[in-house]
């Protein structure tokens, strides 16, 4: 699994927007100021539509006046269906969204869980990273069902601790 201090890798992905999908690479998308990429099992899903993408929708200006420039949502789904669940969602423009129909970027970040048990194949654990400048400076992922350590809640704490101390130290050359 992708840890503090790692680069977040280069990977085909495609970008929702409100035009369509954008073929693209996760560095470039992740890779510019401070983002939280929040992961999610599927488009749609219970938990991941009522709880997860709302609590960040919810909490998008708290998160910006925290020092987030963009908040970022994937999932192992097609561009067509997380460009329908974007604007079911009411966060298309808001929220930005990675569809990874391969599950590489949830494979290349170590995020991959089998949810064959449940019909639904390879997705990302529901989880959320803070990435500054490409770099990740911190990972939460979910250790029981729910929406914990990887909600909206939680990152704005720990945006919070970092502002009193750094997530990540830096050194001088």
């Amino acid at each position: 699994m992708i840890d503090r201090g790692s680069p977040v890798p280069s990977v085909r992905v495609k970008l929702i927007g409100a035009d369509g999908a954008t073929d693209t690479t996760s560095d470039t998308i992740l890779g510019t100021g401070l983002v939280v990429l929040f992961t999610v099992p599927g488009a749609f899903t219970p938990t991941c539509h009522v709880n997860h993408l709302p609590g960040f929708l919810a909490n998008d200006a708290k998160l910006k006046a925290a020092g987030v420039d963009r908040i970022v949502c994937a999932s192992v789904n097609d561009h067509h269906v997380m460009k329908a669940w974007a604007e079911a969602s009411g966060a298309l423009g808001t929220i930005d969204f990675i569809a990874d129909g391969n599950a590489e970027l949830a494979e290349a970040l170590g995020l991959a869980k089998d949810f064959s048990g449940s019909g639904m194949g390879k997705r990302f654990a529901r989880s959320a990273l803070l990435i500054r400048d490409g770099i990740v400076d911190a990972v939460f992922v979910e250790d029981a069902p729910g929406v914990n350590a990887s909600g909206a809640p939680a990152i704005l704490m720990a945006l919070e601790v970092a502002k009193s101390q750094p997530l990540r130290q830096e050194t001088a050359p």
